[in-house]
């Protein structure tokens, strides 16, 4: 098994375990969420998960952990996942043909990406959201480590999005159902 198929698998367990860890188990939620992440790996969760999405990025891999850890509250808020959405949405209609550039795979090439994200590093570190200023450092040291093939691998992907895409679906309902009540 090569590092990336053990990191995915892992991976992937530690984000089931997370999911787990949302359900309102009181105080079994930690229990609820180490057994998630061994039945995972067990029973076939984590392969199944790996061959549809591939392998996490260490952005959502860090975000499950915090959540695992149960961070309150969590990073991934709105806004962080507008953010996420604003970022990803380009790359992934440019990797789909749109447009005359592929942005995904200036990823390949790490002087133009770390280039691109040092504007954003600046703007966390003024910011001062530390958690997603480390969550970006660790992303850049697996990608320089050789984890990731692809910058914007280690730090975006499908399952990635669809949560962020989750976290504003959400807050638009809450937005649209509150402004029905008035």
């Amino acid at each position: 098994m090569n590092l990336s198929a053990a990191y995915g698998l892992l991976a992937h367990a530690l984000v089931f375990g997370a999911l787990a860890a949302l359900l309102p188990l009181g105080t079994l939620r930690p229990r609820a969420a180490l057994a998630a992440t061994a039945v995972a790996l067990l029973v076939g969760i984590a392969p199944f998960m790996l061959a549809v999405f591939g392998p996490p990025s260490l952005t959502l891999l860090l975000l499950a952990l915090l959540q695992l850890a149960q961070r309150t509250p969590s990073p991934l808020s709105y806004r962080a996942a507008l953010c996420l959405l604003a970022c990803a949405i380009p790359l992934l209609l440019t990797a789909l043909g749109w447009g005359p550039l592929d942005l995904h795979a200036l990823g390949y090439r790490p002087w133009p990406a770390v280039a691109a994200l040092l504007p954003l590093g600046l703007v966390l570190w003024w910011k001062r959201l530390d958690a997603w200023l480390i969550i970006l450092a660790l992303d850049l040291l697996a990608y320089a480590g050789g984890v990731f093939a692809n910058l914007w691998d280690a730090l975006l992907d499908p399952l990635l999005i669809l949560l962020a895409t989750a976290v504003v679906a959400r807050q638009w309902m809450v937005r649209l159902l509150a402004s029905r009540r008035r």
